[in-house]
């Protein structure tokens, strides 16, 4: 269903790829760390969360660089 979306809405099937990578990655750290702070390991449990972002950050920098080329494309110059 999503991949029909993406097609019908022209957008390149690797940052419909990236998106669900990270919205993984994301709920995987959110699980990790709440596990951890459960058993007592408030520390981990940061630590997890910081590492989660960490990832996220790293892998949207494509899908960034994407919009920030589509806006300054949108800009006119003078």
């Amino acid at each position: 269903m999503l991949q029909k979306i993406a097609v019908d809405a022209n957008v390149n099937m690797i940052y419909l790829e990236t998106i669900l990578k990270i919205i993984g990655i994301a709920y995987i750290a959110e699980f990790g760390a709440q596990i951890s702070k459960d058993a007592g390991q408030g520390a981990i449990a940061s630590k997890i969360e910081l590492g989660g972002k960490i990832l996220i950050l790293a892998m949207a920098i494509p899908i960034l660089t994407a919009i920030i080329e589509t806006v300054i494309g949108l800009i006119p110059s003078s």
